[in-house]
């Protein structure tokens, strides 16, 4: 099994296992935060979405939280997956497009650090928007795993500083 740290709209049960996903197949772990310094950003087009989708950045002082889920080692690459008539986590995320495959070090709820995948945004690209449901679907994953509401708070005021126009209603999620 692969263990794979999720910090977008994957960190909702309803949309990692969901029929056009892994059906299933991601079993929830734990939730983690990065070691290393990063902070959420919506820098990369999710075309599927029609808007900016989220990354992690480096970012001094910073540090994400997400879920880490274990995955079959066989969902992860295009190759292997295609053998068992199943979709990729590499071809949902995007790997070699939108997204980069990479390991990073993220520690767990209980203090223990692993290695875990991860999808990091290939090209960045500044002045990109998020929209509302998307923004709404980290929000709940955050929830449904209770993760600290300070850190859903910045998530939230991450999404309202890259969109103003939605900023109002995401700060009634």
């Amino acid at each position: 099994m692969a263990l794979v740290f999720q910090y977008g709209s994957n960190c909702s049960e309803s949309q990692i296992n969901n029929k056009d996903r892994l059906c299933g197949d991601a079993k929830f772990v734990a939730i983690a935060e990065t070691v290393d310094d990063y902070q959420l950003a919506f820098d990369v087009w999710s075309a599927k979405r029609g808007c900016a989708a989220s990354d992690i950045v480096a970012s001094t002082g910073s540090k994400v939280w997400g879920v880490l889920y274990e995955v079959p080692d066989y969902l992860i690459e295009r190759k292997t997956s295609a053998a068992q008539k199943r979709k990729s986590f590499d071809a949902i995320e995007g790997e070699g497009t939108n997204y980069k495959r990479e390991t990073i070090a993220v520690r767990r709820n209980d203090g223990s650090i692993v290695s875990a995948l991860t999808y990091r945004a290939r090209n960045p690209k500044p002045d990109l928007k998020t929209n509302l449901e998307y923004v709404g679907h980290i929000v709940e994953g955050l929830r449904q795993r209770d993760i600290q509401e300070d850190y859903v708070e910045l998530v939230k005021q991450l999404a309202q500083a890259n969109n103003p126009a939605i900023a109002a209603q995401v700060q009634r999620l």
